[in-house]
């Protein structure tokens, strides 16, 4: 079909909880991706830091394949081979010492909290039970992700939130200690603030935070969803800032397209969730769990990591100078490896730069009101970042031209 028959059946038959802009995609290869109309794009979106060895990876396009021709799910009743190995090799490039595996952020998420209640449950502190968050986070559309999340506006029209969770300033930690008592079980938090403007942790924030987790003998969790696997430049965020936590939630990157959520934990949280207080059907399934292998692999192998690294700061080199040629619209970048934002004045809403944007060739994401984000697949080139940046700068010089700038 083409496109615009493709996007009124889109119209007729899919709720409209998004708001996606009127490509369909059809094929990509490494940052590539082309849409059914034979348009080419340079996807600095990537699944919304999903993709991270680009489409259609030959190594995670056979793994998938071959491990699907030979067992897909179990269930949690057995185990299987190829989670047994992910959980051995995630811990090992991770420093966490046990996995939990799930489907998506989200749940991954849910696991950090169930987890911290039930371990202060376990332990008989049965008051253990408030958690404090942060604003402008994201944590995933639950109701009880929503609830840990910092954004009112997600949580409107679903009734009573879950109780016991609180929300601060983030990088504030004096209003972290003001909600700090014997009744905290957890302090969770990004390293990097991604829905919220790609927002990195405050010099000191996040080693504060394990200070103050500490003294009250409240757990320190994290949210690596959108930065964990390498896309920092770090396999997690958290090294950046030399923190450890007592868990985390990852998912994204970590299956490079394939959909899968992991929580890791330290030894000590080991039997906090013991058996039958949480579980997951499809969770830890040897496809999922096959293509992650693969994943870790490929990066460690590749060295993707690495280059996050210096992509990232090539990336970064050329929003700060484009940002410089247009003032009246942007104040600067920000961000770390390959997770990266133009950040635009106020009075500029980058919803409204996504059609400018692709109409150059480029696809990027909003993050919040006034950052437009940039989250490539790790497997990007030198070439094609200042590709991207040449694309943003010609984007922006039309918006401003007509929008009566310099």
């Amino acid at each position: 079909m083409h496109t615009p028959e493709l996007l009124d059946l889109a119209q007729k038959r899919l709720l409209a909880t998004y708001r996606p802009q009127p490509i369909v995609a059809a094929h990509g290869r490494g940052a590539e991706l082309f849409d059914v109309a034979g348009n080419r794009y340079l996807d600095f979106c990537a699944g919304v830091a999903v993709c991270c060895l680009g489409h259609a990876h030959p190594e995670l396009a056979r793994t998938i394949s071959e491990q699907a021709a030979r067992l897909i799910q179990v269930s949690n009743y057995f185990y299987n081979e190829e989670n047994i190995l992910l959980a051995d090799e995630l811990c090992g490039v991770t420093g966490f010492d046990r996995a939990f595996f799930c489907n998506s952020g989200a749940e991954a998420n849910e696991a950090v909290l169930k987890l911290a209640r039930r371990h202060f449950h376990g332990t008989g502190e049965t008051d253990r039970v408030r958690v404090i968050c942060f604003e402008r986070a994201f944590h995933g559309r639950t109701m009880a992700t929503v609830t840990m999340g910092g954004t009112e506006a997600y949580r409107v029209g679903f009734g009573p939130p879950l109780g016991g969770i609180e929300h601060v300033p983030y990088g504030d930690l004096e209003a972290v200690r003001a909600k700090m008592g014997p009744d905290v079980a957890a302090i969770h938090v990004e390293p990097v603030q991604g829905e919220g403007g790609v927002l990195p942790a405050p010099p000191g924030f996040l080693s504060g935070l394990r200070v103050i987790a500490d003294e009250y003998g409240a757990l320190l969790t994290m949210d690596e969803v959108q930065t964990g696997i390498a896309r920092s430049g770090k396999m997690l965020a958290a090294e950046h800032f030399d923190v450890r936590a007592d868990a985390v939630a990852l998912a994204k990157g970590l299956g490079g397209g394939f959909p899968i959520g992991a929580m890791l934990v330290r030894e000590a949280l080991a039997e906090s969730l013991p058996t039958g207080t949480h579980g997951s059907t499809f969770g830890g399934n040897p496809l999922a769990s096959a293509a992650a292998r693969t994943v870790l692999r490929v990066v460690c192998e590749e060295g993707l990591m690495e280059r996050a690294a210096a992509r990232g700061q090539r990336l970064g080199a050329g929003l700060a100078a484009v940002a410089a040629r247009y003032p009246t619209l942007c104040r600067g970048e920000r961000g770390l490896g390959l997770l990266r934002a133009l950040v635009l004045q106020d009075q500029v809403q980058a919803r409204d730069l996504l059609g400018p944007a692709r109409e150059q060739g480029l696809l990027v994401t909003a993050a919040g009101a006034s950052a437009l984000r940039f989250t490539p697949p790790l497997v990007i080139t030198d070439a094609e970042v200042d590709e991207a940046v040449a694309k943003l700068d010609a984007t922006l010089r039309i918006h401003s031209a007509a929008h009566g700038g310099p």
